[in-house]
């Protein structure tokens, strides 16, 4: 009876360690398995795309769940963005993206690249209005943006200046910030004007438009050449 207990027993240990074995094998033989799953149809708020190590490289996402941004590996502080795509550089800062939305109130679609530390230097847009005269802009716009000024100093500035809660301070360290060319510029706009001229729309260093080439709502053509006053060159 003792050795038939005893062999039911070392039975039972060899049963266990069996299955651990297997389980290993199993484990061992799938875990650097690439893993490709295919679905015919899937619903979800939010998908954050990484590298191996974890870094957040592009985000795609409904408008509640939107990321606010990244800038040296941190978070932005929450703000209403809406759905879209947004990008991220190996840095850790947001560099781009695609958003859109419509209602009946007004509609729009913005696709930027950012410059690196800073925000957008060119962008693809469109908006629109409602009502009778919907005011509809659509083109490509380009800026310039200093380099000793990034979006963290940016984010700083504009935070200070909202505590102060002072129209005319806020207004004088906005001029001193152009004096020193620190603020940024709109060079260039190809595209669909609010007045319903389509051209290209040519600004100085200092913002203002220089050149306008462009037909008008009436179809009429017009090359404009103008001075830093805005007056037109003949």
């Amino acid at each position: 009876m003792e050795k038939l207990i005893r062999e039911v027993r070392i039975l039972k240990i060899y049963a266990v360690v069996l299955t651990i074995l297997c389980a290993m094998f199993f484990f061992l033989a799938f875990k650097n398995q690439p893993s490709n799953e295919r679905f015919k149809e899937i619903d979800v708020e939010r998908i954050n795309i990484v590298e191996k190590d974890g870094t957040l490289k592009m985000v795609i996402s409904n408008k509640e769940r939107q990321h606010p941004g990244l800038v040296n590996h941190k978070e932005l502080k929450p703000r209403e963005r809406e759905a879209g795509l947004i990008f991220f550089n190996s840095m850790g800062d947001e560099c781009g993206g695609l958003v859109y939305d419509g209602n009946e109130k007004e509609s729009g679609m913005v696709y930027s690249v950012d410059q690196r530390n800073t925000d957008q230097i060119m962008q693809l847009q469109y908006f629109e209005g409602s009502g009778k005269d919907k005011n509809r802009v659509y083109g490509l716009k380009l800026w310039d943006r200093p380099d000793d000024f990034p979006l963290e100093d940016i984010i700083k500035f504009e935070d200070s200046l909202k505590k102060l809660n002072d129209p005319a301070a806020s207004k004088k360290a906005y001029a001193k910030l152009r004096e020193e060319g620190k603020l940024t510029n709109e060079r260039f706009f190809a595209g669909k004007t609010a007045a319903g001229d389509v051209g290209i729309f040519i600004r100085d260093t200092k913002g203002k438009v220089r050149l306008k080439l462009y037909v008008d709502k009436n179809n009429q053509t017009h090359i404009e050449n103008l001075d830093e006053s805005g007056n037109l060159v003949k």
